[in-house]
């Protein structure tokens, strides 16, 4: 067999393993933090959780597709090694930026929600401390 359909056998193998496995990871992980987002529905945060998932497959499979074809032919196991390296490099990027951007999205919402539900930190200012004489915006400036 062709050592460039090896390449792309493994890459495919990898990369849907990979892709899987994080989804899974996630989706397991992050129903929690959806609940705490949605206010405690669970049900809809089951159900954005699937839609995120879903949405997951669908972009991190379509850019392993996309991503699969290689200019040039493998020629031996090091050149193997070395395209096996960058896909799957390329791939792990992409699903790590895909991972903070959900997570950074979902905690704009979420820091939405806590400011509208009014929760502020939990012990209010006990008092106010004067700047020490001659220090201050109101402080003659000094000669």
């Amino acid at each position: 067999m062709d050592l460039t359909v090896v390449a792309y056998i493994a890459y495919l193998v990898i990369s849907v393993a990979l892709t899987i496995w994080v989804a899974r990871t996630l989706s397991r992980n992050g129903r929690v933090f959806l609940a705490d987002v949605l206010h405690g529905n669970e049900k809809l945060a089951d159900a954005v959780n699937h839609l995120l998932v879903v949405g997951f497959y669908l972009v991190n499979f379509g850019f392993v597709a996309l991503y699969l074809s290689r200019d040039t032919a493998v020629r031996d196991a090091r050149e193997l090694f070395e395209a096996l390296s960058v896909k799957l490099g390329v791939v792990l990027l992409v699903l790590g930026v895909m991972h903070l951007a959900n997570v950074y999205v979902l905690n704009k919402i979420r820091r939405r929600g806590v400011l509208e539900r009014g929760q502020f930190p939990p012990v209010p200012p006990q008092g106010w401390t004067p700047p020490a004489p001659g220090k201050g915006p109101w402080a003659a400036p000094a000669r």
